[in-house]
């Protein structure tokens, strides 16, 4: 008999949702994923208490994203500083030295003449994607053009408008190391956007944009680790490319006091290059956002006729709001100059050192950029026949073996091997797959019950959806209690969604058992699946799923988090007493993942695996493709972060440290409450192990 049942919500901490609102939302996720052309605002936050934590939280994000957690060990720079090539106020010097064994940064430092007896102020100066980088020459038809329009005075600005910023500020007292993106004047050994777009690199988070952002860091300790450098008065500058080293620098380490990232901070196109994306960079964040985390230190930006265009009335205002917690709002500033295209021309570099005299030279007024004599490009080059290339310098492969070694290394420091080093396995590996999964709780949740319906078994059977205001998520869910409950709830994760309680027109066997059994079942649609389809284009980007997963979730972390809000839910559910988790074939490796993840307690977790191993995905669009994954230890990592909770695996097939995870059990004061299993585990078998 079916019965319409009046709307019922059960609400989740969520109190701003009155029953009668009946609230809807449409679930964003199903239609197109987003883009680095789309629109990324910043709200910012209400409290500097919140910010901290949101801040802290942005942080690990960043830091996961590029292969940066936990911080990797700082081998020894050896750094070579030859050939000094004078020019009045400053000399010239050639640099290089290793970030990783075998791995050489490239460039120029820039050395004031004048000193006096104090350490002087350090400037980063990373160069952006112009042509030839380092050894950019516009050509002196580009550069009359640019002297028309009023954005150069001197033709040799006009034409080495990266030597004129670096010049400058060294004739204003400032070392400046001017470096070499990867593939780009001296760094020839890796092509720029080459070498790390395969599903191995993504499975190790070993992406171009981690390996500039390392560059960077380890390019500032060199800077430091001069004698003639105070290591309190540092700044870092570029723009486009050199922009986003810039802000990300800024947001990463806390040693810059001074930024200016020219052309490249706003709401609209985030970066268009794989040395700018990688999967989880921005997923629910954005430039302006990763700038904000400079706060409360100086901070000045340009924007121009490009994609900035709008910096003063879309990014500013939200980052002054951000500076005003600090009482610092003084400290960031924007301008754009709408009338030049894309640019770090004289006009904007002449900010740029005002900037930079105030606050990191701590004096006042504009600053004219001097007229300077450039030095030919080939002659800024660090290698020559008395420094070649060094012998051990390696290509993209022989990188990426480099780096693997090195986070196997790391990752087998943080595996635990006594109960002492439990803690530091969960802080480092579970915020790990915090990040990766996006979520570790269901946030603002609510069920809405639509129908209830009574099953030819007399069982109560209500339909509706799990909501999440916040994110626009609306999660299709079926509720089935029998005739008795004694407050055990069972979730039911199954690769068909709902329709897996059911075989043809009836609920399946073990569904039955374990209404029997007096439990509660909940099945839900995860996005893709049954009432949860997508409509839109979700197409992981071929040239690089960074631009696809730097923005979105991977539809695995997705399910994950479907089944996070479901937790939640379970919980509030009136007469819980006990939320447990089934998930079968492919959707037991995002129940593992769940409860791997999951705030809210899990008492017993069944899943049967399907033989599924991270190791084996060989495609970026693989719909279990999970960046990250083999880098902080696979399904061995996941079942680890399980403990205390009963589990019980089947279908392994290996990719599993069968002696670690009885371990962590033990160690867990729990050691019976494990059971690994190779063989193929039924749902029969799972139920009758769930409600022993």
């Amino acid at each position: 008999m079916n019965a319409r049942w009046i709307p019922v919500v059960i609400l989740a901490g969520l109190a701003s949702w009155a029953v009668a609102d009946e609230p809807k939302l449409s679930d964003t996720r199903r239609g197109n994923l987003k883009t680095l052309n789309d629109y990324f605002p910043f709200s910012p936050p209400l409290t500097k208490n919140s910010w901290d934590q949101r801040r802290e939280q942005l942080r690990t994000q960043l830091l996961v994203s590029q292969n940066l957690w936990p911080m990797p060990e700082k081998t020894p720079l050896k750094p070579v500083i030859h050939g000094d090539i004078v020019r009045d106020g400053y000399i010239v010097q050639k640099v290089y030295f290793a970030s990783l064994p075998g791995h050489y940064v490239t460039g120029n430092l820039y050395v004031p003449t004048h000193k006096s007896g104090e350490k002087l102020p350090g400037v980063l100066c990373p160069h952006g994607h112009w042509a030839n980088g380092r050894f950019f020459d516009a050509g002196e038809t580009a550069a009359k053009a640019q002297i028309a329009k009023g954005a150069e005075k001197t033709m040799a600005g006009a034409r080495y408008p990266l030597q004129a910023r670096c010049a400058q500020l060294a004739r204003m007292g400032c070392v400046v190391f001017h470096y070499d993106m990867v593939g780009y004047a001296d760094s020839q050994l890796i092509p720029h956007r080459a070498g790390f777009v395969d599903a191995q690199a993504e499975l190790r988070l070993q992406n171009f944009m981690g390996l500039q952002t390392w560059n960077t860091i380890r390019a500032l300790d060199f800077l430091v680790s001069l004698p003639m450098v105070n290591p309190e008065k540092i700044g870092v500058t570029g723009a486009s490319g050199g922009g986003t080293q810039t802000f990300m620098l800024g947001a990463l380490d806390d040693r810059p006091s001074v930024a200016f990232p020219a052309v490249m901070v706003s709401t609209a196109m985030q970066g268009g290059c794989i040395c700018e994306n990688c999967s989880y960079l921005r997923v629910d964040t954005g430039n302006v956002e990763i700038a904000g985390m400079f706060a409360p230190k100086p901070l000045g930006m340009t924007g121009a006729n490009d994609w900035t265009i709008d910096i003063e009335k879309k990014g500013l205002p939200e980052l002054k709001s951000l500076y005003r917690l600090y009482g610092a709002e003084a400290k960031v500033d924007a301008k754009c100059y709408p009338e030049f295209e894309h640019n770090y021309n004289q006009v904007s570099r002449e900010r740029m050192y005002a900037w930079m005299n105030q606050h990191l030279l701590g004096k006042s007024g504009p600053v004219a950029e001097q007229p300077f004599e450039p030095i030919p490009p080939k002659e800024l080059s660090v290698f020559d026949a008395k420094h070649p290339v060094p012998a051990d310098a390696k290509n993209a492969a022989q990188l990426r073996e480099t780096l693997t070694t090195r986070d196997q290394a790391s990752l087998a420091k943080l595996l635990p091997n006594d109960v002492a080093s439990v803690p530091e396995f969960r802080r480092v590996i579970g915020a790990a797959f915090q990040v990766m999964v996006g979520d570790s709780t269901s946030g603002e949740a609510l069920f809405v019950a639509e129908d209830e319906l009574e099953g030819r078994a007399g069982e109560r059977i209500q339909a509706g959806t799990i909501l999440r205001k916040g994110a626009n998520i609306d999660i299709p869910t079926m509720i089935i209690r029998g005739k008795e409950t004694d407050g055990r709830v069972v979730i039911w994760a199954d690769p068909r969604g709902k329709m897996g309680l059911y075989e043809g027109e009836n609920l399946s066997p073990a569904v039955i058992a374990l209404l029997n059994a007096k439990a509660t079942v909940i099945a839900i649609d995860p996005l893709g699946v049954g009432g949860a389809r997508i409509t839109g284009k979700r197409t992981v980007d071929p040239q690089f799923a960074g631009y696809t997963f730097g923005y979105n979730r991977p539809l695995l972390s997705e399910h994950v988090r479907d089944l996070l809000a479901t937790i939640h839910i379970a919980h509030k559910l009136p007469g819980t007493k006990s939320v447990n988790l089934i998930g079968i074939g492919r959707s037991g490796v995002a129940a593992a993942l769940a409860k791997s993840v999951s705030r809210d307690p899990v008492d017993r977790t069944a899943v049967d695996l399907a033989g599924f191993q991270f190791e084996k995905i060989t495609k970026t669009d693989d719909p279990m493709m999970l960046p990250g994954a083999l880098r902080f230890g696979g399904m061995t990592s996941v079942l680890a972060l399980c403990a205390p909770g009963e589990l019980l695996i089947g279908n392994h097939q290996g990719g599993i440290d069968e002696r670690l995870l009885p371990k962590m059990y033990e160690w867990s004061g729990k050691p019976a409450s494990l059971r690994l299993d190779s063989a193929v585990i039924s749902p029969g078998e799972m139920v009758k192990w769930m409600v022993r």
